[in-house]
């Protein structure tokens, strides 16, 4: 059964994640809106991803980025990141910091 997960721990794994820089943009995947959901079902870390475009090229860098990171912050729950495409990604998803960070490149 899968269980909400805490803002404090949600907010932790939010902070590991924003580690990953997508390499294309040069913003951390948390600030760019890419982490759609994270949920606790026992043991299980699962996080639902996606990526600015299909087509892109780094997917597999920034997926194998967020499940080593997330295995090294959280060694005792077994993590799954999966990527989704919907809804798709659109600007509008980023946060105030990266919006800020993309206007100042």
């Amino acid at each position: 059964m899968e269980k909400q997960v805490s803002e404090d721990f949600g907010q932790q794994v939010f902070e590991t994640l924003k580690y990953i820089i997508d390499p294309e943009v040069g913003i951390n995947i948390v600030d760019l809106g890419l982490v759609y959901e994270v949920s606790l079902a026992g043991d299980t870390l699962e996080i639902a991803l996606t990526l600015t475009t299909q087509g892109c090229p780094m997917s597999g860098t920034i997926i194998n980025a967020a499940d080593q990171i997330l295995k090294e912050r959280f060694p005792d729950l077994d993590v799954h990141v999966n990527l989704v495409w919907s809804p798709p990604w659109t600007i509008d998803m980023m946060t105030e910091d990266g919006m800020r960070q993309l206007e100042g490149k």
